[in-house]
């Protein structure tokens, strides 16, 4: 049985939600800073072909990773539900489904990257002097893809069970691996990119072997077998779920790619302007972003449980916690967005146009927590189809096209810009009103038939 820190279904929403949800905003801030470090140790130890080289091929390995974090998203909303229904025997086969399919993709994965590094890094339009260096960081990381996939299954799995703090603990390990292989690598021996594109993959190794025997120590909730571990009926559930969130983290990857063209051609301050200011809403995100991976837990455990009244009262209740930090979080975006992109760069001219772009960016600090808490509800519904279509919508019919008109003015601002997210998260909460809406109505008529 899961130990009742770890049940959803009963006790205060509010103070359950938030211990749940802090580890895994912990987790986050981690993974930030884990991604800046190479970056950072590479300026200071290394050269500037190398920044470039570990910039573009760690822009590579995130769209596998964060389409990896989708798909494992599946496993944790199936694994949540099977608790709420009480039926931790259906557990262990999703978790040993999960090991099957997730070490086939690691193979393949691996030989893709290992075989299509140079294509990939030419398609990514590297520096002429930075390929080869991109190419390197980007074989080393798909040769070690096996750990960074099993890291983020091993997340997915400790959230799926209702522990958001082992995953913390995993991602600590991780970042302080990281910073001392760095350190080694790159200052120490001058391997340049190859010491950073070495330390990630030593460094989710090390998470990965201590986690695995910290589970086994801590006997999970669940009965696992050898058996187990094959292609079996779970696996085409969690696919289900987890395919279309790991399709959508493709797409708007892509789209944000597509937004750096279109502001990278108003020139070379208003390209590392945006450069810094998205470094800033990085960290925006963070807090929205964890409370989507929580609402989705929390509402899967009390939808299996047949609780749908405490699944939409534990949204709201998110919607208001997101919402009351993101007015904090919008009010000093746009009023001191200079003093956040003095933490990045020194040059006036880029400060300006990074708080330039905040401006325009910060309501999304707001809107987005209330999308996300609306994500994080149909998520632990299975309604994942429309959480797909729905973000798809705003972000081609909306951000999109607003963020390319606005680019295209005559002396075009950053600010209008950047007010193409909140508006395109507008539309999104429309949309999910929406649907909230007509869920409501076919609930009800289900209850009278």
């Amino acid at each position: 049985m899961v130990e009742n820190k770890n049940d959803f279904t009963e006790g205060k929403i509010v103070p359950k939600l938030l211990t749940f949800m802090i580890p895994i905003l912990g987790s986050l801030i981690l993974q930030a800073m884990y991604g800046a470090v190479d970056i950072l140790v590479v300026g200071q130890f290394g050269t500037t072909a190398g920044i470039s080289g570990v910039s573009t091929g760690s822009s590579i390995v995130n769209l596998v990773t964060f389409t990896i974090t989708g798909l494992s998203m599946g496993v944790t909303v199936v694994m949540g539900r099977y608790f709420g229904e009480k039926k931790e025997e259906k557990v262990g086969k999703v978790v040993g489904g999960a090991i099957f399919l997730f070490f086939i993709l690691a193979v393949v994965l691996a030989s893709f990257m290992l075989i299509f590094a140079r294509p990939l890094a030419l398609l990514m339009q590297a520096p002429e002097e930075a390929i080869d260096l991109t190419v390197l960081y980007v074989r080393i990381c798909g040769g070690g893809i096996f750990f960074i996939i099993a890291y983020n299954v091993i997340s997915s799995i400790s959230r799926g069970i209702g522990d958001s703090k082992m995953p913390l603990v995993f991602v600590g390990i991780a970042c302080v691996v990281n910073i001392l292989g760095d350190l080694l690598f790159i200052a120490v021996f001058h391997w340049n990119v190859a010491g950073a594109a070495l330390a990630t993959v030593l460094a989710q190794a090390v998470s990965v072997i201590l986690s695995v025997i910290i589970i086994k120590k801590r006997n999970p909730p669940f009965t696992m077998k050898w058996e187990y571990i094959r292609f079996n009926e779970e696996i085409g559930n969690f696919v289900r779920v987890g395919t279309p969130i790991a399709f959508q983290e493709v797409l708007t990857q892509l789209s944000f790619l597509a937004l750096c063209a279109f502001i990278n051609r108003l020139g070379l301050e208003a390209s590392s302007g945006y450069g810094v200011a998205n470094k800033i809403v990085n960290f925006i995100m963070l807090v929205p972003g964890s409370l989507m991976q929580s609402m989705a837990s929390f509402v899967a455990q009390n939808v299996g449980a047949g609780q749908e009244k405490r699944a939409k009262r534990s949204m709201v209740a998110g919607m208001c916690i997101g919402g009351g930090i993101g007015i904090f979080i919008a009010f000093f975006a746009f009023f001191h967005g200079d003093l956040l992109a003095m933490i990045f760069s020194g040059d006036a001219a880029v400060i300006a146009r990074a708080a330039e772009y905040l401006k325009g960016f910060a309501p999304e600090a707001v809107t987005t927590a209330i999308l996300f808490s609306f994500v994080g509800y149909y998520n632990g519904h299975q309604r994942t189809l429309f959480v797909m279509l729905q973000g798809l919508a705003q972000t081609f019919i909306v951000r999109l096209p607003m963020s390319y008109l606005m680019s295209i003015q005559p002396d075009a601002s950053l600010t209008m810009i950047g007010l193409a997210a909140p508006c395109a998260t507008a539309f999104g909460i429309a949309l999910n009103l929406i649907y909230f809406v007509m869920l409501n109505r076919q609930q009800k008529q289900l209850n009278r038939l």
